[in-house]
């Protein structure tokens, strides 16, 4: 028998050149991923380092006057922030009722309805993207010239609210859009064979799958108005209130507003009521941070 002849073609020798080529890759990729792990570590360390230092400044009144009592500029012990969480409160219930319906519609037309070939349409959707993009400070500037004082609603929660409803919106739309778009097109052609209307398969398949994302995109933006200062403070949110508002006509103060008052005082017991105040809207934001978790966990289908 004769001796085999190996083969010197052009693929011969190629898993070791892949071999010797292949050594670096897991250095680099482990300098990629401890380059991860460390941005990662900084973040962390310094949020934690942040969160311990408010706790622990906070203690002294992390109690229930800071919930019970209102606000007191004489007497520091006895302050409490009960105006600026009601406030908070109303002017939140508020912004959800203005923007999440028009969020909504707006994207169940851009998704359903609106053909992309016309312009409007287009202009609608770059202007929605621009919008998301612009900083909070200008918003109170429009709220300010137009709804406070060119419609004449004044320094009131309804004022408050119509501006954050502003801000927040473009990026309820945008949830609500990636929410709905995600839906297979296949539930849509399966309701419309058996008979039902665009809207009843709209109604009764397309917004029952897309709860899920809708939900978590609409209490992500309202945790992002819940914190908003600088808008309030341009429109002329009042720093000392010592009453709850009692209507969207009422004169109001926010959380965010009562901590940036806090924090201008000289006396290093406004600073521990300024601690305390940050931690409630912490809590506050976890609570409807969890909630949004808790309704994609819950809701969300596989498809």
């Amino acid at each position: 028998m004769g001796t085999p002849v190996l083969d010197k073609g052009p693929e011969a020798g190629i898993p070791e050149v892949r071999r010797l080529k292949g050594r670096g890759t897991p250095l680099r990729e482990r300098l990629f991923q401890l380059s991860l792990w460390a941005s990662l570590s900084v973040g962390v360390v310094f949020l934690g380092c942040l969160l311990v230092y408010i706790v622990v400044e906070a203690w002294p009144r992390l109690d229930f006057r800071i919930v019970t009592h209102f606000p007191d500029i004489i007497d520091p012990s006895q302050a409490g922030a009960q105006s600026a969480i009601m406030g908070t409160i109303w002017v939140i219930a508020f912004t959800a009722l203005y923007c999440l319906p028009v969020g909504f519609l707006t994207a169940i037309y851009l998704e359903e309805y609106a053909d992309p070939e016309h312009w409007w349409n287009r202009a609608i959707e770059i202007n929605i993207q621009n919008l998301a993009a612009v900083p909070s400070i200008v918003y109170g500037i429009l709220g300010l010239g137009i709804i406070s004082r060119g419609l004449g609603f004044g320094q009131t929660v309804l004022t408050a609210s119509l501006t954050l409803s502003l801000l927040v919106l473009p990026t309820v739309i945008i949830a609500a859009r990636e929410a709905i778009r995600a839906v297979p097109q296949s539930i849509r052609e399966a309701s419309l064979a058996l008979g039902a209307t665009q809207w009843q398969t709209i109604w009764r398949q397309v917004l029952p799958a897309a709860v899920p994302g809708m939900a978590t995109g609409s209490i992500l933006a309202l945790s992002r108005a819940i914190g908003e200062a600088a808008p309030l403070l341009l429109l002329g949110g009042l720093t000392f209130i010592t009453f709850n508002p009692t209507g969207p006509d009422s004169a109001f103060t926010v959380l965010p507003i009562q901590i940036f008052n806090w924090i201008s005082q000289s006396r290093a017991e406004f600073t521990s009521l300024a601690a305390a105040a940050i931690v409630i809207l912490m809590v506050i934001l976890l609570v409807m941070n969890s909630l949004a978790i808790w309704l994609r966990n819950h809701y969300s289908r596989r498809w």
